[in-house]
């Protein structure tokens, strides 16, 4: 996958919208980050997954999902774009577009 296929993917859905986050592509949600492009071009920053969550993806997926030091302490984990599949991160990014969209956002999404 790559970012661009992210974006096509989470630009569907309501209240989404391009934006950037320390120098990087961003998408947001109401003005809440929904997820990155890390740095290196090849990986994205997704926060709002909780630490326990993070360490059982990690260990199931470690080529797929990972994390560095400076986000140990963060509800955070990276995502390899060039080594996951739509069906593995599109589910994560759902939910946490879910989290960040207004209620009746989320209501008329899921009406259609």
């Amino acid at each position: 996958m790559t970012y661009d296929d992210i974006r096509h993917i989470v630009l569907a859905w309501p209240e989404v919208e391009d934006g950037s986050s320390y120098g990087t592509p961003a998408l947001k949600v109401r003005k809440k980050m929904l997820v990155r492009l890390k740095e290196d071009g090849d990986s994205l920053v997704m926060p709002g997954v909780p630490p326990d969550e993070r360490d059982m993806l990690v260990e199931s997926q470690p080529k797929v999902f990972y994390f560095t030091d400076h986000y140990r302490d963060y509800p955070t984990v990276l995502i390899r774009l060039s080594k996951t599949k739509r069906a593995t991160v599109e589910p994560l990014l759902r939910r946490h577009w879910r989290t960040l969209a207004s209620k009746k956002a989320v209501r008329e999404y899921d009406g259609q």
